[in-house]
């Protein structure tokens, strides 16, 4: 991955992992998984587990720990109603900034 796209998703990985929780709770290695099937192969654990730590803090998830079949219980992380806030504001800024970009694309060519 390009430095570029690396500076790019540390920008939008919050509202990425909020998005992956909609609907579905998830523990770690699961949401590092289904970012990996999303096509953000290059991400790692670490990174995911700090923004969890992160977006814990803020409140924007509820967390429950479950029983795991190997090791100690997981933290099974959910989305909230604060959380959900959150998610809408990130969409409406990306649906802001994307239909800009798109057109200064379009205006250089």
């Amino acid at each position: 991955m390009g430095r570029q796209m690396t500076e790019m998703l540390k920008g939008t990985l919050e509202g990425i992992v909020l998005a992956l929780l909609t609907g579905k709770p998830a523990y770690g290695y699961e949401i590092t998984t289904l970012l990996r099937e999303q096509g953000f192969s290059e991400i790692a654990e670490g990174t995911v587990y700090a923004l969890l730590v992160r977006i814990e803090q803020k409140g924007l998830v509820d967390v429950e720990k479950r029983p795991s079949e190997k090791g100690p219980p997981r933290k099974v992380y959910s989305l909230n109603s604060q959380g959900e806030k959150e998610l809408d504001e990130f969409w409406n800024t990306w649906s802001f900034l994307s239909e800009r970009l798109e057109q200064l694309r379009k205006d250089g060519k």
